[in-house]
């Protein structure tokens, strides 16, 4: 199955949002985890964004599947970007 490599961009104004809704962000994440769909994320330390790589059928089923997250029905996401991403050595390589 493939795996993609999830772009979140955030923005100052959306930190207050961000802060008061992360723990519904978060237990969307660890439901996917669960689930084998999400393989890791974690949010850039600057705080302009984060990253999430997922297992998907293809494209189209991860564009129906982000948003989903409670970031992305609240408005919090500034910028959604994925992209196709083929590990070849490490943990998430086959």
């Amino acid at each position: 199955m493939p795996i993609f490599a999830v772009h979140y961009t955030y923005s100052d104004a959306t930190v207050p949002g961000r802060t008061e809704h992360r723990p519904e962000h978060r237990a969307w994440l660890n439901n996917l985890v669960d689930q084998g769909t999400a393989l890791t994320s974690g949010p850039y330390p600057d705080g302009t964004g984060a990253l999430i790589i997922v297992r998907a059928d293809d494209a189209d089923a991860l564009a129906k599947l982000l948003p989903q997250d409670p970031f992305a029905q609240l408005g919090l996401i500034d910028n959604v970007r994925f992209v196709e991403w083929l590990p070849v050595m490490g943990a998430f390589s086959e």
